[in-house]
């Protein structure tokens, strides 16, 4: 008898647990496909002095990289681009994705045109391989993603009539007109425009053994390098293309393989080639380090000056503190950009529910 209760007690579970299940995988993928919510963002429109677009003519050209892990944090910077811009229908996003992030380009797609319908973008496939075997380990595992180095590849995935482009991190929000940034100047025939912090600590970028060897350290003996973040850069793509810069920056890579000369992912390789030879652009337009260090991703604050764009590089990021109850107080200014709702349902551990319902040992469950 007591072997009959046990055995009909486990069809009832079998039952349950399949219907149960079923119906809660159907509730909890979004329209999204991927489990999240995002409603429609407002419907931002030009303004009446903007000129009319024709091809890619007065397009402001933004490229971003877009996956699951960050998408939240793309989401909300692209919210922040179109509510600031003085004309929203003037821009053109270019997202980079992964070829094999959980988020498909399809879904992905989905996703943007649902939540901005009147977004001009398109969506364009990064092979891993491309990049895999440059990738050197780095402080932080993060950094060795290789959809962190998608932007060393502009030049060959985006049109050959894009000749300009702003390249954005995902963990940022601008807070002032794009256009503004886009009207940058490139001087003396200047490939990139990025904020510099020239008293920043140039040597620590490097290690020991980069500054010990004479022939690879004379690379800066004609510079006067400065520190400048890769999160946002001003780019001049035909410049880009013939100057081949793309296997220049390979190149670093290939010797950081084979001797250890830095530890702070994709970002040395733009140092070692462009470092004194950048478009200084107002530090307004990247308060970077909000994310705090590499290690701790402490708060931190705003640098002294104006803010167009506050950017959350480093550990810390403002969607997982402030998920997490323990936001920085600039994680707010994040947070209003946020169109994040959630998870349809949370899952609920079937088998440990109803090993409490059934009073029945629990090795049967």
């Amino acid at each position: 008898m007591r072997f009959i209760l046990y055995a009909a007690a486990l069809l009832l579970l079998h039952f349950l647990l399949t219907v149960s299940f079923c119906l809660a995988i159907r509730t909890t993928v979004g329209g999204d496909g991927l489990g999240f919510r995002f409603p429609e963002a407002p419907y931002y429109r030009n303004g009446v002095e903007c000129p009319v677009s024709s091809g890619d003519r007065n397009l402001v050209q933004v490229a971003m990289t877009l996956d699951f892990e960050y998408l939240r944090g793309s989401i909300a910077a692209v919210h922040s681009v179109v509510r600031h811009a003085s004309c929203p229908e003037n821009i053109f996003f270019h997202f980079i994705a992964a070829e094999f992030d959980p988020a498909s380009p399809r879904v992905l797609s989905k996703l943007v045109r649902s939540t901005f319908p009147s977004l001009n973008f398109r969506i364009y496939i990064f092979r891993e391989d491309t990049v895999i075997n440059l990738i050197s380990s780095s402080i932080r595992q993060a950094l060795e993603n290789p959809l962190n180095y998608a932007r060393n590849y502009l030049g060959d995935m985006l049109d050959l009539q894009v000749d300009r482009v702003i390249y954005l991190d995902s963990d940022l929000v601008l807070v002032d007109d794009i256009l503004k940034l886009w009207n940058t100047t490139l001087t003396n025939s200047r490939v990139i425009g990025a904020p510099e912090y020239c008293h920043a600590n140039f040597t620590k970028y490097f290690t020991a053994g980069f500054w010990s060897d004479p022939v690879i350290s004379r690379v800066f003996r004609s510079r006067k390098p400065c520190y400048f973040n890769t999160g946002v850069m001003v780019m001049d793509l035909v410049r880009w293309r013939e100057g081949n810069y793309r296997k220049r920056i390979e190149n670093w890579m290939e010797i950081q393989r084979k001797k250890k000369i830095y530890e702070l992912g994709s970002l040395p390789p733009y140092l070692l080639v462009f470092a004194g030879n950048v478009e200084g652009i107002d530090h307004r337009w990247n308060q970077h380090g909000l994310g705090g260090d590499n290690i701790r991703g402490s708060c931190r604050s705003l640098h002294p000056g104006p803010v167009s764009l506050l950017h959350w590089s480093g550990k810390g990021k403002p969607w997982v503190r402030l998920d997490g109850g323990n936001p920085c107080p600039l994680d707010h200014i994040w947070e209003s950009y946020d169109l994040y709702k959630g998870n349809l349902i949370k899952h609920q551990s079937f088998p440990s529910a109803f090993a409490n319902f059934f009073e029945y040992p629990s090795y049967l469950f």
